[in-house]
């Protein structure tokens, strides 16, 4: 938590709902920073009366964080800074009375804000906040998670459901002048100016860097190796310093999926590595452990297979992992949605039809109607002012482009009462009214949208492996590694013609090309399936007595009926989980549920 350098903000130290905190003080003496934490979390570096804090990952040595510190003599300055402290962390600084803090610009080191007794805070927890507020439950933001879940992206998806707890945007920082709170932007998303080809090497740079300053200082480097080509290609930079990891993999219940054969193939190539592999028949099942929340903080929408992540993690702490690395932020940055067809239309229109005929033979969509989106993409407040309007009719057809604003249509959940349907109505219009493009062309914006998006729930996802005691990384989501990727044209690395482009061109003699040249992607169908038809009785279970039912924003019999039809696609079952999350999150924040996880299983075996 953070304090302004002020007598009042001194005296909110005392209402911090955590037993003996730790605290470090602006020049003043009075409390700046509250909270707990371990040692490698927080860096700090003080010069006259400047402080300067990082959070989180430190892009820098201490030594040289003191030089930084040592040139700023006013809150000003510390924007001279800022650059060299980009990545996955927080940054706050004190100067004279007055203090900036800030998050990351993926959004998975977030900032939530409020008042407490007239006095301006903020933390990087909204619960924490929350319990000195005594915030409810924001009736309207929660509807609208029940109702819509992974549908809904940012910034709507943002929004804390406690009532009074303000997010931050992430191109802003939070500037606190004595009493006085205001939010400034201090960000906008680079030109981009880059070829393939140099995006590529900036690609590898960036990532290369970001493995480099960040070794656990405590246990052994650990990374999934799922055989995808996110995934492996982290394995392969970090064993150029770090040969001896430890791999991590789940086995798989579809039969056509390929992931074994590739892991297996990188796996031989790592041979001083050490290879866990844990079979599918040791493992909890999907949506096993149904009634056991993830965080007491907010609603997560990935739920189904929270029992496996911390069977996961136990074992990887067992083996002596103190940090581990995930691929997670992968798709997002390097499978660039078709919206940017909107700009090269206008640019370069014979390139673009090339892109358009492309993706009309391979992904059969309507040409009329795509030629008729790409020629009028509306604006973003249409957009999400159409999501509101059609929030309850019938899902499109599927092969449709997703070309707008968005990342596809938002349709309420076939359980949510006409009372629960209409409160996230409602909050879809608030949007419309507020929301503002993430960038001024399509490409960026979309490419920030599923960013920020996801990281919501990724942050929340890190819960599950420090209550092993092991640190989820995701160097994809790293704030250095986001700028090598817009500074690429999106055209340069879509299209249906390579999967991941840009990544496969910047691990060129890293990784094997073998893998480098995989164009299929894992499915987990099977696994889906088999988890649900297994675990639905604990599922129903958990809204036989629903806190979600008992505030009028489901209706349990509709829910049980859908869940005993067969199941065409995984509409249902992504629904299913967002449900889970919003249910299991409502009985913890309400003193009713558990975030205590139940499932064992046998040790794994090693390859």
């Amino acid at each position: 938590m953070v304090l302004p350098d002020t007598a009042d903000g001194a005296e909110i130290r005392a209402l911090v709902p955590l037993a003996s905190p730790q605290v470090i003080t602006h020049a003043s003496g009075r409390p700046w920073l509250v909270g707990r934490w371990t040692q490698d979390q927080v860096t700090v570096a003080s010069a006259g009366p400047a402080r300067l804090a990082v959070i989180g990952p430190c892009p820098v040595t201490a030594g040289r964080l003191e030089q930084l510190t040592a040139g700023i003599s006013r809150l000003p300055d510390v924007a001279r800074v800022i650059p060299s402290l980009l990545g996955s962390c927080h940054i706050v600084a004190s100067v004279g009375g007055k203090v900036r803090f800030q998050g990351s610009l993926s959004g998975l080191r977030r900032v939530f804000r409020t008042r407490v007794n007239g006095v301006h805070l903020a933390a990087d927890r909204s619960d924490v906040l929350a319990a000195m507020t005594g915030a409810g439950v924001d009736e309207e933001t929660l509807a609208l998670r029940v109702a819509c879940g992974l549908q809904v992206p940012f910034p709507a998806n943002a929004r804390s459901t406690w009532a009074g707890i303000r997010t931050l945007a992430p191109e802003n920082f939070l500037l606190w002048d004595g009493d006085r709170e205001s939010e400034v932007p201090w960000w906008r998303p680079p030109e981009p100016d880059r070829s393939l080809k140099d995006g590529a090497t900036a690609v590898r740079d960036a990532l290369t860097a970001v493995l480099e300053r960040r070794p656990p200082l405590n246990g052994r480097l650990s990374a999934d190796l799922s055989g995808g080509l996110d995934s492996t290609s982290l394995c392969f930079l970090a064993a150029r310093s770090t040969p001896e990891l430890l791999t991590f993999r789940w086995g798989e219940a579809e039969a056509g999926n390929d992931d074994a054969a590739y892991a297996g193939h990188a796996a031989k190539l790592l041979d001083r590595a050490e290879h866990l592999v844990v079979p599918q028949h040791e493992l909890p099942e999907i949506f096993a452990d149904p009634g056991v929340a993830v965080s007491a903080e907010e609603p997560i929408s990935l739920t189904r297979a929270t029992a496996r992540i911390r069977r996961g993690a136990r074992l990887l702490a067992d083996h002596g992992a103190g940090r581990h690395l995930a691929g997670h932020g992968g798709d997002e940055l390097f499978s660039p949605m078709p919206g940017y067809l909107h700009q090269l239309m206008r640019r370069r229109p014979v390139t673009a039809l090339k892109h358009v005929r492309a993706y009309c033979a391979l992904t059969r969509w309507p040409v009329k109607a795509t030629l008729a989106e790409i020629a009028n993409p509306g604006t973003y407040a249409s957009w999400w002012r159409a999501q509101a309007d059609g929030l309850t009719e019938p899902r499109p057809p599927l092969r449709r482009p997703m070309l707008g604003w968005g990342l596809g249509p938002v349709r309420a959940a076939p359980w949510m009462t006409p009372e629960g349907a209409e409160l996230a109505r409602e909050a879809l219009r608030r949007t419309a009214d507020h929301a503002q493009p993430l960038a001024e062309d399509l490409a960026t914006h979309t490419m920030l949208l599923m960013v920020r998006s996801n990281t919501v729930a990724y942050r929340l996802l890190a819960r599950l492996y420090a209550e092993s005691g092991v640190e989820l990384d995701m160097p994809y989501l790293d704030d250095t590694v986001l700028d090598a990727v817009l500074r690429v044209p999106a055209h340069e690395h879509a299209g249906p013609w390579r999967y991941k482009p840009l990544l496969a061109d910047a691990m060129h003699g890293i990784v094997p090309d073998e893998i480098r040249a995989r164009s299929t992607k894992g499915e987990f169908g099977e696994d889906i399936r088999r988890g649900l038809r297994r675990n639905l009785p604990a599922i129903l279970d958990v809204f036989a007595d629903s806190e979600l039912a008992a505030r009028g924003l489901i209706d349990p019999g509709e829910l049980r009926m859908r869940l005993a039809l067969p199941q065409s696609d995984n509409t249902v079952s992504q629904a299913l989980e967002n449900l889970l999350g919003c249910e299991t999150w409502l009985r913890t924040a309400t003193g009713r549920g558990s975030t205590t996880h139940h499932s064992n299983g046998p040790a794994p075996r090693k390859v």
